[in-house]
């Protein structure tokens, strides 16, 4: 990581440049904000309110795509108020232990990274279910929310503009995994939760979830209609094939799509040729997937 230090104390400035190096950074020093704003590229800027310059505005301005640390010697509204205001990150009182200053570097390093990399999720997010065709006004459901759909991206699709539309991010939670119950039951109520694979939950372990989710700000994703369910559930239609372009789904599951989708449009004869199996072998998907044709 670079660092720029900017300190009119050369003994100091040598002396923080030093350790750093040890720590494994590349440091430069300067000991005048005239002289600061010709160094770019730097990670890391280390700003002292010492310089003779009454207005450090423009030196954080020219650093504004760093982290400007203050290295201060009083707090006061020039020292602290002002330059944070301008765009400064934080700042840390001389004298300082070394540890300090690197623990609040990483701190602000780690923000940022995070920053991006949520900025980066939620545009990708964006781009993958930006062809939903179905839009709900989700201001009007209360959960706990049972999300029924054939397609593991049409529930993720709802729960993510849900928690987008709530201004709020949600804890996701696979039911396949065993320990998944005992964490939910930990979960602050206000706190949304995403769940799926309720259909891989046992009978036993189903009843405990309901119950434990009672009073919890909760979606549930599951691939069956739920009969006698104590909550509401709603079926996200999947007329439009909600795939991703270029996407191709395993032979499984391009079956069981297309079995649970348009086996009330075609007749069993017709639907097994156009897959290209037996009708025996239709019956022996439909029971795999616990498929049931109403009639």
């Amino acid at each position: 990581m670079k660092i720029l230090i900017i300190e009119n104390e050369v003994y100091l400035a040598q002396s923080i440049a030093t350790k750093l190096t040890d720590l494994g950074h590349t440091c430069e020093t300067c000991t005048s904000a005239r002289d600061a704003v010709k160094n770019k590229g730097a990670d890391v800027v280390l700003l002292s309110t010492s310089l003779n310059s009454h207005d450090l505005t423009p030196v954080i301005e020219a650093f504004k795509d760093s982290i400007v640390i203050l290295m201060v010697s009083y707090i006061s509204n020039d020292t602290v108020s002002k330059p944070l205001s301008a765009g400064a990150k934080d700042y840390i009182v001389k004298p300082f232990m070394i540890e300090e200053l690197v623990r609040k570097i990483d701190h602000h390093q780690d923000y940022e990274r995070l920053k991006k990399y949520a900025s980066m999720v939620e545009k990708y997010l964006d781009f993958t279910f930006a062809e939903a065709k179905e839009e709900y006004n989700y201001s009007l459901f209360t959960p706990p929310l049972f999300l029924y759909s054939t397609t593991q991206k049409s529930a993720d699709a709802f729960a993510y503009h849900y928690a987008k539309t709530h201004n709020t991010l949600f804890e996701f939670f696979d039911l396949s995994d065993t320990k998944t119950l005992e964490q939910i039951e930990k979960l602050p109520d206000n706190t949304l939760g995403y769940a799926v694979n309720f259909h891989a939950l046992k009978k036993a372990d189903k009843k405990e979830f309901l119950s434990i989710i009672a009073n919890k700000n909760f979606l549930v994703s599951t691939m069956e209609k739920i009969e006698d369910l104590p909550y509401k559930q709603i079926e996200i239609s999947n007329e439009n094939s909600f795939f991703t372009q270029g996407e191709i789904l395993p032979i499984e599951d391009y079956v069981k799509y297309v079995v649970i989708n348009y086996q009330h449009k075609y007749p069993d004869t017709e639907l097994s040729k156009k897959l290209g199996i037996s009708r025996k072998s239709l019956w022996e998907k439909r029971k795999k997937y616990d498929i049931v044709k109403k009639k």
